[in-house]
């Protein structure tokens, strides 16, 4: 890493009350950084409570490292601790471009690598939209220059949708938030990928950090940021471009990668299986500090 890089120590903890006892839970876990030439995990630690009876690691189809562990034995509550450092140097430059028609992108996907063609299938979670395929045609003209066109794209979701915590649940369909113009990041960042691959075009789903700021003149609250989604759309000039709808810009140092999939469910942070619990509450604190070049 170089001088220009960013660094943070990232806190991240989930805990679901159950109230009734689980007679067992299966969970699996997206709570290690990826590793890439532009991101570094200093040290990271990943702790459940109670204590797993048993615990893998490993890697996914998508190469997102995993953590998969067990209960089998009541319980009452499951806490999962996640804690690291990680650097940040800034995304590759691009190199001076000749006009890429994103029709000519849509047809090198069906040719190219089997990654970018994987991220032009709809899944359970991101069906086909045809509201998304005609949002999406506003940008896309015929013969326009991909890049031109995808900017545009994130640029109309992020003046023309809402941002409202609580407004949309982690199943809501692509159409709902197209109907309702509001929403939160992931809801913003499916919609864009719909958007893409309805017409053709390869595009994956981020999940992550992004450095926020408190007010001026405020501390910054342990706890008060949270997980981030944007989206990375792929051309053969350019590879895989980040793009951020929710905040209408290119991810940068700000932006820490966890996982990347076809949509939220190859890709949250956190997901599972319980016998019994009844009904759960869940709460999640997640805190990104920034830190000098001495860690501090």
């Amino acid at each position: 890493m170089n001088a220009a890089f960013a660094s943070y120590r990232i806190e991240h903890d989930t805990r679901y009350d159950y109230g009734a006892p689980v007679s067992a839970s299966w969970q699996l876990a997206r709570l290690t950084p990826r590793a890439l030439p532009w991101q570094h995990t200093l040290w990271h630690t990943l702790v459940p409570d109670p204590t797993p009876d048993e615990c893998t690691t490993g890697l996914d189809a998508c190469g997102n490292a995993v953590t998969r562990f067990a209960l089998h034995r009541r319980h009452t509550h499951l806490e999962v601790r996640m804690a690291c450092q990680v650097e940040v140097a800034p995304r590759p430059a691009w190199a001076p471009a000749v006009p890429e028609p994103w029709e000519a992108v849509r047809e090198a996907s069906m040719r190219g690598g089997l990654d970018a063609a994987l991220m032009r299938e709809t899944t359970p979670g991101l069906p086909w939209s045809q509201a998304a395929r005609d949002y999406a045609a506003a940008s896309l003209h015929p013969g326009r220059d991909w890049l031109e066109a995808v900017l545009e794209l994130m640029q109309r979701i992020h003046r023309e949708f809402e941002f409202v915590p609580g407004a949309t649940t982690v199943s809501t369909p692509v159409d709902a938030v197209l109907a309702e113009r509001k929403g939160v990041c992931q809801d913003f960042a499916q919609l864009m990928i719909t958007c893409l691959r309805t017409h053709g075009l390869p595009a994956r789903y981020m999940s992550g950090y992004l450095l926020t700021h408190p007010p001026e003149g405020q501390p910054r609250l342990v706890g008060a940021d949270a997980t981030h989604a944007w989206v990375a759309a792929h051309s053969p000039q350019h590879g895989w471009v980040e793009l951020d709808p929710t905040n209408g810009c290119l991810a940068d140092t700000r932006y820490v990668t966890l996982a990347w999939g076809r949509d939220f469910a190859e890709a949250g942070p956190l997901r599972g299986v319980i016998l019994g619990g009844g009904e759960q509450r869940l709460e999640v604190k997640v805190s990104v500090w920034p830190l000098d070049s001495g860690g501090r």
